[in-house]
This record gives structure tokens, C-alpha cells and sequence, in this order.
């Protein structure tokens, strides 16, 4: 009986730890930005919204569960074609604020979360989930990259795969 117990008592802890979901993030940069408005928050040009249906398209069989963007019209107008496909609102997020990453990273276990930065930004992220410096800023003329991101617990076999879709 005690032999029992006692490989209860081990077997419970690592069954606890395989039932454990991971939570999948799809980050990328906004889409190209209207470089002919002068302000600082511009909205998409053409190619720009171009780019955000075909992410719409791509995620189309995708279950997607949260759609996240920072607090600008083109990385909200990057994401709002594919929100709508799946019937979700944008959430906003601040990029510098390590606590929304970790409430998104809570909120959403086991869930596919879509998040819209900017190219210093994601990166950022990408290297707060991994607890290292691995990923460094995109180039000015980058917008096809993916990052796809599998984890469980930040900094703890966290999963990187980089896609290009240019």
C-alpha cells in the first residue's frame, strides 16, 4: 500500500505538468504604413491593407482565440480583417508593460493568439517569453515575418518558429 502511495505521490506532479496546454502566439509587425500622411499614427496604405486580408486569409482555418494590437491604427488595421473573419473584438495592448504579456499569456492558455506590434516591438516580446535576448529589431522594409511562438511557462522550452510570407 505504501508503494502505492508513494508512486502516486510521483506520478501526480508529472501528470499535472503534461495536462498543461500550451498557449500559441502569432506575432508579427503591422502591415505597411501610409507614408504620405504626416503624423505619427498613420493609416495602412494599399499594399498595407492587402497584407491584412491575406493574414485574414492564411488564419481562415486557424482557431484563433484572442486578436491583440498595440494602440495604433496600423497595427489595429493589420489585425481588424481577421477579428472579424473570427467574430473577435482587438484587444490593445502596451508593448512596454511586461504584465499585459503576462495577462495575455494567462488568459488565454491552451488558446492561438495573434498579436500586432511594431518591428522593435515583437521582437521584445518574442525575447520576454524566451527570458533571453535572442531576437533583435526588424529591418525598416520587413513586414512578411511571422513569429509563432508555443508556451507554456515564460522562459521554459519555449518554441520558435520564424516564417516568412513575402
Amino acid at each position: 500500500m505504501i508503494r502505492i502511495f508513494v508512486l502516486w505521490l510521483l506520478l501526480v506532479p508529472v501528470w499535472a505538468v503534461c495536462q498543461e496546454l500550451p498557449t500559441t502566439f502569432i506575432l508579427l509587425r503591422h502591415a505597411e504604413k501610409d507614408m504620405k500622411q504626416s503624423t505619427n499614427d498613420p493609416d495602412l496604405s494599399e499594399a498595407g491593407k492587402k497584407r491584412a486580408e491575406r493574414l485574414a486569409s492564411m488564419l481562415d482555418k486557424t482557431n484563433v482565440t484572442a486578436v491583440y494590437s498595440s494602440d495604433y491604427k496600423r497595427t489595429r488595421q493589420t489585425v481588424q480583417p481577421l477579428a472579424q473573419r473570427k467574430g473577435l473584438v482587438v484587444q490593445t495592448y502596451i508593448p512596454s508593460k511586461e504584465d499585459d504579456i503576462d495577462r495575455m499569456l494567462a488568459t488565454n492558455t491552451g488558446g492561438t493568439v495573434v498579436v500586432a506590434g511594431h518591428s522593435n516591438t515583437i521582437p521584445q516580446f518574442v525575447n520576454y517569453l524566451l527570458g533571453e535576448p535572442k531576437y533583435h529589431t526588424f529591418e525598416d522594409g520587413e513586414y512578411g515575418n511571422l513569429l509563432i511562438v508555443s508556451v507554456i511557462r515564460k522562459g521554459e522550452g519555449v518554441k520558435v518558429v520564424w516564417v516568412t510570407t513575402d
